[in-house]
């Protein structure tokens, strides 16, 4: 049985064994070193004060995470997050990235978040042996829309990369817009009837 809570940053371990897979052996995450655990942990603690960070468990053991983070730094972009998600290889197709998802969009909508944002890396040949278009067809199938295709904007493993840009519009656009409620000043027992939802 899968289980969703709030990530700690006692768990930075298990969620950085997740992402060095992605890091290290696909071009789904841009970067190329896996990072310290010390940057791990406070990546997680600093997403925390204001954006949700959700892991997966079964048998108390992460599979999979996902959280919210800032989508550019200028005050007008204040009810726009980026998402990004990352599902063990062993737990893909379960289901786990759909409730990770319902969840992490049920406490963005509390806190009057309007706008979401995926990056999604994209291969330039169908044949690449580090990237396929899943997590494209993934976001799709969830009600997101491609709104933008940089190309070849990123290199990794010696091949040349397009990003995605994928929107999903979650809350209405009210004017004047409603404040922006920081993640660690939501109520505790809202989070948690989401979670057990």
């Amino acid at each position: 049985m899968i289980t969703y809570r709030i990530a700690k940053v006692e768990d930075a371990l298990r969620i950085l064994e997740i992402y060095a897979y992605y890091v290290e052996h696909t071009a789904v995450s841009y970067e190329y070193v896996v990072p310290s655990l010390a940057e791990f942990t406070e990546r997680i603690r600093s997403t925390l004060v204001k954006y949700p960070y959700i892991v997966a468990e079964e048998d108390g053991r992460i599979v999979g995470y996902i959280y919210a983070s800032r989508f550019a730094e200028r005050a007008a972009f204040g009810w726009a997050v980026g998402t990004s998600i990352y599902i063990d290889q062993d737990y893909h197709r379960r289901g786990i990235g759909k409730h990770l998802y319902e969840k992490l969009e049920a406490i963005l909508k509390l806190q009057n978040i309007t706008n979401l944002y995926a990056g999604a890396a994209d291969p330039m040949d169908d044949e690449d042996p580090y990237l396929t278009r899943n997590s494209e067809h993934f976001h799709e199938a969830i009600g997101y829309k491609t709104v933008a295709r940089y190309h070849g904007v990123g290199s990794k493993f010696g091949r040349w990369y397009n990003l995605l840009w994928m929107e999903k519009i979650i809350n209405e656009h009210g004017m004047p817009p409603k404040e922006v409620i920081p993640f660690s000043e939501l109520g505790a027992s809202a989070v948690q009837a989401i979670l057990q939802d």
